[in-house]
């Protein structure tokens, strides 16, 4: 019988995708010892921006996660990384340096998710990875267009492969792949990549993910992503109990602790109740999709975002702007940091008297090859009207800075620590570190949402409106002061 394993979502994909990323320590910590029993092969837990995301809108020490949820999931690999690629922000010292300190905290693998498959930064990456001691997984970033073919798709998954990638995984952001470009897709990578496992990452943004998921499992793919129930489907991940149900039907084995998932799922569907977070549901199909190919995470905070300037209406001439965009610039896959910096220049388009009158330095650098090498040529009128920008002569021979970890540390101060100078270096608020740190370690007091009458009784308890609580069901009876 053949056998498949699962990557976990649910403490970092699912929850950026479903819950705009309000998943908080405290929120999985309890649960952490029944995930690590589960049999997950490895845990989505981490990306590099997420680090910023938990100083900035969570006010967590990022840090403090990584180490607490490793110490209760020995058994599970805590995976950690993204784009890797700084964009000219941060040196590649940091980044390498990051590596060394994240695998020292507790991670045991580096996701590489270059936007532009630039094999220049990915070799880079699965280098720092390895001189870090941690196994590295390789993204190869689907999308939707003319160019990204079957053959470039192969063709670049040989050359992570030949870069020393220990794991490949396709990586559907928008949710756009089909059951037949999947029987046409995974036989052209296997070819290529000399037995190295190949894993799919999808989000059910159209809900054809759960059908690729089976297709490429029957073509050799290992390894599925998959969330829990409550934060399965919609923008994020298919659910894992129905990907294995319909798995063994076809004649594959998995081994997972059952009662440890069923713990596990009543847990997140408990916290999602607690705190009025959306449970995942299986969505309409839905042709758009192809056209703008905003990816689920982005689509949910873009959401929020137009709903917290009352601009909500303007949703759908946003996602049509991004959709010409992409077209006349080549074809960028949609995900981040490229994604982003779409949705501003569909702001912008859209709020300027004319289309491209401003322009961001992001899509300048991109446009002059900056960050790696273009799918498909810019459009002409396009890429003419930005050639004649002064900004653009400006940056034509722009490098991102590269400073040495000595002369950052010098600017930042040299006594810090390297956690905080960590957190300093990568984050876009400083502010926000000083109240982050001077908090001290986290309080995590959160009940276990798949024991309920503990979890009644700790709500109970936290009350201020009762003397004491009562509680008594057949022979039991408990008094509380």
């Amino acid at each position: 019988m053949k056998k498949i394993t699962f990557v976990d979502t649910s403490l970092r994909d699912a929850p950026q995708s479903l819950w705009n990323g309000r998943m908080t320590t405290a929120m999985m910590l309890p649960i952490a010892e029944e995930v690590d029993k589960v049999g997950f092969e490895s845990s989505d837990f981490m990306a590099l921006i997420s680090m910023d995301w938990c100083v900035r809108n969570l006010g967590e020490n990022p840090w403090e996660r990584i180490r607490l949820m490793a110490k209760a999931m020995p058994n599970t690999p805590l995976v950690v990384g993204g784009v890797l690629r700084n964009f000219g922000t941060v040196p590649d010292s940091i980044t390498e340096f990051w590596a060394i300190k994240i695998a020292e905290a507790g991670a045991r693998r580096i996701r590489i998710n270059d936007p532009c498959h630039d094999m220049t930064e990915i070799k880079k990456a699965i280098k720092w990875s390895q001189k870090a001691g941690m196994g590295t997984m390789v993204a190869l970033i689907y999308t939707y267009s003319p160019v990204h073919t079957d053959e470039y798709y192969a063709n670049k998954a040989l050359e992570m492969a030949k870069a020393g990638a220990d794991r490949i995984f396709i990586k559907d952001v928008g949710g756009l792949l089909t059951p037949e470009r999947t029987r046409t897709l995974v036989p052209a990578i296997m070819k290529k990549i000399n037995g190295i496992p190949l894993e799919l990452h999808a989000h059910c943004t159209t809900g054809l993910a759960p059908l690729c998921y089976l297709e490429a499992i029957k073509l050799g793919v290992e390894s599925l992503h998959t969330a829990v129930a409550p934060m399965a489907n919609g923008p994020s991940q298919p659910n894992i109990d129905n990907v294995l149900l319909n798995a063994r039907r076809l004649g594959f084995e998995a081994q997972v602790d059952e009662k440890a998932l069923k713990d596990m799922t009543e847990h997140f569907r408990y916290v999602a109740h607690r705190e009025g977070l959306p449970v995942g549901t299986p969505v309409e199909y839905d042709l758009f999709q192809y056209e703008h190919q905003v990816p689920g995470g982005m689509m949910s905070n873009y959401r929020a975002e137009l709903v917290k300037r009352g601009i909500e209406d303007q949703l759908p001439a946003l996602l049509e702007e991004m959709t010409k965009i992409r077209i006349e610039l080549g074809y960028p896959i949609m995900v981040t940091p490229l994604s982003q910096y779409i949705g501003a220049q569909a702001i912008l388009n859209l709020s300027a008297d004319e289309r491209y009158a401003v322009v961001t330095d992001e899509v300048i650098k991109y446009v002059l090859g900056h960050y790696g090498e273009l799918a498909a040529p810019v459009e002409e009128a396009v890429k003419d009207r930005i050639m004649k920008m002064p900004r653009t002569q400006e940056l034509l021979n722009w490098e991102p800075p590269q400073a040495t970890l000595e002369e950052v540390r010098a600017e930042f101060g040299p006594n810090l620590s390297d956690d905080e100078f960590l957190l300093r270096v990568l984050s876009s608020n400083q502010q926000a570190v000083d109240e982050v740190l001077a908090k001290g370690p986290g309080e995590y007091d959160y009940p276990r949402g798949d024991k309920p009458l503990m979890a009644l009784i700790h709500e109970l308890t936290q009350r201020k409106d009762s003397a004491y609580i009562h509680i008594e069901k057949g022979d039991f009876s408990l008094t509380l002061q």
